[in-house]
């Protein structure tokens, strides 16, 4: 379909807008000479807005309508908890709530520059007028609290309002700090540190950043899931489809003013040199045998530019050790670049035995965070390229030679990918048949259907999902749920029931050079084998785990410009099995073990208290009270320290500070106690697939309508 929809594009006139006129928006020199709208940014807009209003599945006119929705969703973009904006600022933008459609089609961008511009002139005079508040004396004697949720709020009416948020906001930075033990020379400290370090940030933005963030309010208008992804984040996605890049094998960070290596990736150039270590700051890199360039105070992805390049080309950084101190000595060191495989990312497998004795069960669990892809590779013939079905078929083959008796797949917080590979994927669990059904911009339904014959896996599974869930993961679930191959535990998955597809705009402007990036645009809806779809609804699992998720911000139900439900003709498709006899009791396990787990309690407790802190929408500036929620926190924890998180509370109580704020070690030891904390939602969901195996073993007639025996063929 894509092809086809690139040659209809290729006869599309591509010509320059004309420029118009926009209103005049007070602004600071500096800002308006650093963040200026390129002619090819001009091109984009226009372009984009073509493709758009022609092939999108849900046309919309580029008009006033739509325009009022670009501007509540670009400001919402930029200020999301309205707390940089006045109401003073959003009437003098008041024009240009009519005015963004025109700026599109005749390629006069200043307006949405100059409304980031004033965005950041807030942002400069916010966080200067916060610094300055650390100089009084906080009383948190007082029974004020800080409405920290104000997504829904009304923008603050005038400087009073906004002032009074800032010095609550300010005061409740205080109070954490405070709380976890902090002096008040050390909080003020961290406190300047931390909001000179955003006032840093902000000066490092750049013109393709703001056209980034318009962009997407553009188009996400349209349709939640429609995007624009300039040169850098279609570089991102690509690497993200691949598991691949070419570089050094480090994952840098921002720490102040450095670029610190905060990982070594096994088997990279960087490992392998024995040269750097973590902590490590780059303060230079060179290309091959030029000139270094220096990077200190630089952004990371501007630093990872740098040094990423073409395989087997040299690449030398200047380091400035992790001991050493501001005025140490540094190194130089040359590196080769490298294919780097991201494998954090890829299909994993574990075992988790179940029971004891006798009935002991081992159960396989395969993890995927997302349905990744190597087009490229695949296009080229490559036999060994990535993607996740080749992935979790080999993984299959080693849990067998484990001699697993049931096999869980965990797709929680598995947002999508290729819908190539959730037909692949599924193929692995059925015998053969349509997976997924596509309905298209003119109407027409296609069927992807998987044409391979047998299973690689025909025993007991399950597949366990979460609100994070979503696209392909919710094909994949849909599909072995409707085939009744597998129940599905967890929580209702996300809901996106759409299709994007790539259109590469340089392709269709047919630059030499890449200028103008890719618009990920939705051109088709899904539907279930069943007829159904998961648009809104997402999978409802056939056992279900609680949650502390929150529908109304998170999920597709949560966006006011979603596609609606709709119900079409079910596909033709022979059941694998029916598991209506087996789930009623595996509920009843469930439910009868849980209310004894006292980890499981521990959760429901943890749970309720996300709740209620999230219906309250504020947080009290209270020490007193403060103090009690805190030290209740801290009780419910130390009743488990003997259990799994021994040893770990230190790292997993709040300590008041941000990413960055602690040191690199102090960073890096919570990142492991919190991976490292029982999970206890897995457990069970293993201790499910435990009691499937059990059930489907002990009765040979639901065997064998589970494994594919006698069942009825539902017809369209």
């Amino acid at each position: 379909m894509k092809n086809s929809l690139i040659r209809s594009l290729l006869a599309l006139a591509f010509a320059t807008p004309v420029l118009c006129s926009a209103p005049a928006i007070a602004l600071e020199a500096s800002a308006t000479q650093r963040l200026a709208p390129t002619t090819e940014q001009a091109q984009t807009a226009y372009l984009s807005a073509q493709l758009l209003g022609r092939y999108h599945y849900k046309t919309q006119p580029l008009d006033d309508a739509l325009s009022e929705k670009i501007f509540n969703r670009y400001l919402k973009a930029l200020d999301p908890e309205r707390l940089y904006f006045t109401q003073t600022d959003i009437d003098s933008f008041a024009d240009a709530r009519t005015l963004l459609d025109d700026a599109i089609q005749r390629g006069n961008l200043t307006i949405p520059f100059a409304i980031f511009q004033r965005y950041e002139q807030r942002s400069a005079e916010r966080l200067k007028k916060a610094r300055d508040l650390l100089n009084q004396n906080f009383d948190f004697s007082l029974n004020e609290s800080y409405p920290y949720m104000r997504d829904k709020a009304p923008w603050p009416k005038d400087e009073a309002e906004v002032q009074d948020l800032w010095r609550k906001r300010v005061k409740n930075d205080w109070l954490r700090l405070k709380l976890a033990g902090k002096d008040d020379k050390s909080i003020r400290e961290t406190l300047i540190k931390r909001y000179d370090n955003y006032l840093a940030r902000a000066s490092k933005n750049k013109s393709d950043d703001v056209f980034q963030i318009f962009m997407n309010a553009f188009a996400m208008s349209i349709e939640p899931h429609t995007n624009y992804l300039g040169r850098s984040a279609s570089d991102d996605f690509d690497i993200s489809m691949r598991l691949s890049l070419v570089g050094i094998g480090a994952v840098l960070q921002e720490r102040d003013d450095y670029i610190t290596i905060r990982e070594l990736v096994p088997g990279g150039p960087a490992a392998r040199s024995g040269k750097l270590a973590v902590g490590d700051r780059i303060v230079g890199v060179a290309q091959t045998e030029g000139p270094v360039a220096d990077v200190v105070g630089s952004r990371v992805d501007e630093v990872v530019k740098l040094i990423r390049g073409a395989k087997d080309t040299k690449v030398t950084l200047d380091i400035l050790p992790a001991e050493a101190g501001p005025d140490g000595k540094h190194k130089l060191v040359s590196l080769l670049r490298d294919k780097i495989k991201l494998e954090e990312q890829a299909a994993k497998k574990s075992v988790i035995k179940s029971g004891d004795g006798a009935s002991a069960r081992r159960i396989g669990v395969i993890t995927l965070p997302t349905f990744y892809e190597d087009f490229e590779g695949r296009r080229k013939g490559d036999k060994d390229y990535r993607s996740a079905s080749r992935d979790v078929a080999r993984l299959i083959d080693e849990l067998k030679k484990d001699k697993v008796d049931g096999l869980l797949f965990d797709l929680r917080n598995n947002g999508g990918g290729s819908l190539r590979e959730a037909v692949e994927l599924t193929g692995l669990f059925i015998d053969k048949g349509p997976v997924v059904q596509q309905r298209r911009t003119d109407g027409k339904i296609g069927i992807e259907s998987d044409e391979n014959p047998g299973a690689a896996w025909d025993g007991p599974m399950a597949v366990l999902i979460n609100r994070g869930s979503a696209s392909a993961s919710e094909i994949f679930a849909a599909a072995l749920q409707d085939y009744g191959r597998a129940p599905i535990i967890g929580e209702p998955s996300f809901g996106k029931g759409t299709v994007q597809t790539l259109i590469n705009l340089d392709e269709i402007a047919k630059n030499s050079k890449p200028k103008f990036g890719e618009l990920k645009m939705t051109v088709a809806q899904f539907f279930r084998v069943n007829g159904g779809t998961t648009q809104l609804k997402g999978v409802t699992p056939d056992i279900r785990f609680p949650s502390a998720s929150d529908t109304d911000a998170y999920g597709e139900s949560s966006y006011d410009n979603a596609l609606p439900w709709v119900q079409i003709d079910a596909a033709s498709f022979k059941p694998a099995g029916n598991l209506k006899e087996v789930i009623p009791t595996l509920q009843t396990r469930y439910q009868a073990r849980i209310a004894a787990d006292k980890d499981f309690q521990s959760l429901l407790d943890d749970i309720a208290d996300v709740r209620r802190q999230r219906e309250s929408k504020s947080i009290s500036l209270n020490e007193a009270e403060r103090r009690k929620e805190k030290e209740t926190r801290e009780n419910r924890l130390k009743q488990r320290e003997k259990g799994d998180l021994k040893g770990k509370l230190a790292a997993l109580r709040d300590d008041g500070l941000q990413a960055g704020e602690r040191s690199l070690a102090a960073d890096l030891a919570a990142e492991k106690a919190r991976k490292d904390v029982k999970d206890v939602l897995l457990d069970e969901a293993a201790r499910i697939v435990a009691d499937e195996a059990d059930l489907l073993s002990g009765n040979a007639q639901i065997a064998m309508r589970n494994r594919g025996g006698p069942s009825p063929v539902v017809t369209r």
